[in-house]
């Protein structure tokens, strides 16, 4: 079985994802639709969140992020290992090594007591993502502040005052996932907790001492299938003045176009239903929930997904 989602955050002011800056102004990464430009946030940042979070929710991982160099860097506890570490196991892995250090690695492995025929250098992600899309456009909009002049400090930045120019956008962002359930049979507990991760995630995208920006679903809509594709637009969510539509699905699965039955909506979208729509829809066995988080549990229930043990 396939699991299909799409997730759509909170309208929210945001200046997280960021380019490179052109002096002291930050911008924001965007991406062209249409004739208009749409802020993003890549998944690469989505999974580096959803990692960390992994870690807190007391899974092993092996790829830790630090946050004190002056680059990006993270450390490896080891080499991966899918059946030690959640994030190997859900994100993959490249290993780029060849020659006489691919030899040498498999000697540590064996020498570890590990079985060399189970390493991989490489392993393609469990985990499927897209990039976050704006749901509203860019409209050239900037905040302006002031960095004060450190003076008899011990220590300084700057010689001088800086005015810090950001881009700013505000708007929700929507992003789809996918995971084939048989890949995850092994480890049930760990897929459980992550889609609870992803229910509560936050800390994408860095900046986070200025821009406070949550990536947990306000809306979610989840299918369940064996069909080896989605089957409709992963970027479906519209802001209808302040409401979350999702036309495309829901005349879809009115029309029996789609199996009401593989279908699982969860959060504002729900709210924002008129009661007609919403009792054709459970019509047509679409499970509807007013949470996301609880529709996520629903959703590692119906999968068969079970609990963590102690």
């Amino acid at each position: 079985m396939n699991l299909f989602a799409t997730v759509l955050t909170y309208t929210a002011p945001s200046a997280n994802y960021r380019g490179e800056s052109a002096e002291n102004r930050a911008v924001i990464q965007k991406i062209t639709k249409g004739n208009l430009e749409y802020a993003i946030i890549s998944p690469e940042a989505i999974r580096n969140a959803i990692r960390e979070h992994l870690r807190r929710l007391g899974l092993p991982c092996n790829r830790e992020r630090l946050g004190d160099e002056d680059q990006l860097a993270v450390r490896f506890t080891d080499y991966p290992d899918q059946d030690r570490f959640a994030d190997d196991f859900f994100m993959g892995w490249l290993v780029a090594a060849g020659g006489k250090d691919r030899a040498k690695i498999m000697t540590e492995i064996q020498e570890a007591g590990r079985d060399p025929q189970r390493f991989q250098f490489r392993r393609d992600s469990i985990l499927r993502m897209n990039m976050a899309v704006a749901l509203e456009p860019y409209r050239h909009d900037s905040v302006f502040t002031q960095s004060p002049a450190q003076v008899d400090s011990p220590w300084r930045n700057a010689d001088k005052s800086q005015l810090l120019h950001r881009e700013t956008a505000y708007t929700a962002y929507q992003y789809p996932f996918a995971l084939n359930l048989e890949d995850c049979a092994t480890r049930p507990e760990w897929t459980r907790l992550l889609l609870r991760a992803i229910g509560e995630l936050n800390d994408v995208a860095g900046n986070h001492a200025r821009s406070y920006f949550e990536m947990a679903p306000a809306s979610i809509v989840v299918r369940l299938t064996e069909q080896l594709v989605a089957g409709f637009d992963t970027y479906g969510f519209e802001n209808d003045k302040g409401a979350h539509r999702l036309p495309e699905i829901v005349d879809g699965i009115l029309a029996d176009d789609y199996p009401g039955n593989e279908f699982l909506l969860g959060g504002q979208v729900v709210k924002d239903l008129d009661t007609d729509t919403q009792r054709a829809l459970a019509g047509k066995g679409v499970t509807l929930e007013r949470s996301p988080q609880r529709l996520l549990m629903t959703v590692a229930d119906r999968a068969g997904l079970s609990e963590p043990t102690e």
